[in-house]
């Protein structure tokens, strides 16, 4: 998807409503990259970016991170067609998050779309394995059983996601080989910005297992007494769980 030059913000001005949704993405963009800044599980560097749809438009704010050397909060934000067009920049963005619209469009019940580097699942991708979820905090809240690798770049990351999501729709997250991973969810940036913290504790309670033998697969019941705590075994398959 091609991005188009930034367009003046005079010439652009938002309505009422939707300098307020920006404003209101923007506040959690800023909790979410200290959240995950002080737990340790964003990395040094500080990648972070994200996609957030306008509520009932061909819209998403976009979200960057300039990360830990940047002046103030370092958080900038765009609002972006679906086309890629930028019609608001604010902070310098660049509009990156253009680039999830395909799983917006396709999906209107995901909100977000987070791009993150963290340092276990960071591990996971680098390893080109797949990562099963086997931590069940992670797996209480989704019928996937395991977190995707993204490894061919020619194919566009969104349509590896989008092909993901059609095997199964509790798919919530990909590895990106040699990078980080993303994240998607439907409640919201901060929502889908607990998702990954969840998930980088998995990935790092598995790979500190990996000497001892590594994760083992769940015992009796355990699948069943998770998903339904989360309400999920009304849709999870009998044969899965009742192992």
């Amino acid at each position: 998807m091609s991005v188009q030059p930034v367009a003046a913000t005079l010439e652009h001005a938002l309505d009422a409503d939707l300098a307020a949704f920006v404003a209101t993405v923007r506040k959690a963009a800023i909790k979410a990259v200290k959240v995950l800044t002080e737990t340790g599980t964003l990395s040094a560097t500080g990648t972070f970016g994200a996609a957030e749809r306008v509520p009932g438009q061909n819209r998403l704010v976009s979200v960057g991170y300039a990360g830990p050397f940047a002046e103030g909060d370092g958080i900038s934000v765009a609002v972006v067609e679906f086309d890629g067009t930028i019609v608001y920049s604010e902070g310098g963005a660049a509009g990156g998050g253009a680039r999830y619209a395909p799983v917006l469009k396709a999906h209107p019940d995901i909100t977000t779309v987070i791009h993150a580097h963290t340092p276990y699942l960071g591990a996971w991708a680098g390893a080109h394995r797949t990562l099963p979820l086997l931590y069940v905090p992670a797996q209480r809240w989704t019928l996937a059983r395991e977190v995707p690798i993204y490894i061919n770049r020619r194919q566009a990351e969104s349509a590896f996601i989008l092909e993901k999501i059609a095997e199964n729709s509790y798919h919530e997250a990909i590895l990106e080989a040699n990078g980080g991973s993303t994240f998607w969810g439907k409640k919201g940036l901060l929502k889908t910005a607990a998702q990954i913290l969840v998930l980088e504790e998995g990935a790092r309670f598995q790979a500190l297992a990996e000497p001892l033998g590594g994760t083992q697969p769940y015992g009796s019941g355990v699948l069943e007494q998770q998903w339904k705590m989360s309400g999920l075994i009304e849709k999870a398959d009998p044969a899965v769980y009742s192992v």
